[in-house]
């Protein structure tokens, strides 16, 4: 018994010391990719969500959640929210602004936060902010109310369609202006002059630019566990784009780059998308063919 005892320790101390060799190989050579144009590989991804999820659960355990039903309370932080959330989150219909479209790792989806993180999680991380994600801490420039309304209105967000955003937008508050260079729209009823596709390894690359992953599960592409869109698996093979264009790359294309002219109750914003991009974007959509 002693024996294997000293074994299992000895076992277990080399694979420590390699492991942590390893692992300093790895930093002082600089072989990890640290751009922002890469994800980090799927086992550092859901290292890191899985510590942030641990993180935030233990430091919220007996955090107390004031009443959060008010009308009023969801008012106003619907206020702060567009003045201070919705250029990297985006909202129902509403895109980011483009700063935010090139953040490693990418700003979470907010209808699909209200739905699986609590109150208190939501609160702490507004509060406390994420290291190394761009989400900065607001304890310093938010009161304790404004950021529990914030919280309030986040949990209204998955019961709004983007026609009902648009309506708060109208009753209490305003959209921050876009950028102004824009991309050349394309109207939803012409035919796109050239549907000639683009580098799929580069369209691969570029949706995680335009935050496609927050939003949709996509196979050979790292992301969050939960989504608000459809999973893209397959999407190859579908008959349809969004349940409304025939699938054809050049109907492909046209989604890409104005969702919104093709169906003006999208949920699925208009994202500045370049010409080459979407073509690059659609050669790789149309290399996922597998449903699984």
């Amino acid at each position: 018994m002693r024996t294997w005892k000293r074994v299992a320790g000895i076992t277990l101390a080399t694979s420590a010391v390699a492991a942590a060799v390893l692992g300093g190989i790895v930093v002082y050579t600089g072989v990890y990719d640290v751009s922002a144009t890469s994800q980090h590989t799927a086992v550092v991804y859901h290292l890191l969500e899985t510590s942030l999820r641990r993180s935030v659960k233990l430091r919220t355990s007996e955090l107390n959640v004031p009443d959060l039903n008010s009308a009023d309370r969801a008012v106003n932080g619907f206020k702060d929210f567009d003045a201070h959330c919705v250029q990297c989150h985006g909202a129902p219909g509403i895109a980011p602004q483009p700063f935010a479209l090139g953040l490693t790792p990418v700003p979470a989806s907010l209808v699909d936060t209200a739905r699986v993180w609590s109150a208190a999680e939501i609160y702490w991380v507004i509060r406390h902010g994420i290291k190394m994600s761009g989400m900065p801490a607001w304890r310093y420039r938010m009161t304790d109310q404004q950021i529990w309304d914030v919280v309030a209105f986040v949990k209204v967000l998955p019961t709004l369609s983007p026609a009902d955003y648009k309506d708060w937008i109208s009753q209490h508050g305003s959209v921050p202006k876009q950028a102004e260079i824009q991309t050349p729209r394309i109207s939803a009823t012409s035919t796109a002059p050239d549907a000639q596709l683009g580098d799929a390894a580069a369209g691969q690359k570029a949706l995680q630019q335009y935050l496609c992953v927050a939003c949709h599960a996509i196979p050979g592409v790292v992301g969050a566990n939960h989504h608000v869109g459809p999973p893209l698996a397959g999407i190859a093979s579908r008959q349809y784009i969004a349940g409304v264009l025939p699938n054809t790359p050049a109907n492909m294309l046209r989604w890409l780059r104005n969702p919104t002219d093709v169906d003006p109750l999208s949920a699925m914003p208009d994202l500045d998308v370049s010409e080459q991009d979407a073509r690059d974007i659609a050669a790789f959509l149309y290399t996922l063919n597998d449903t699984e």
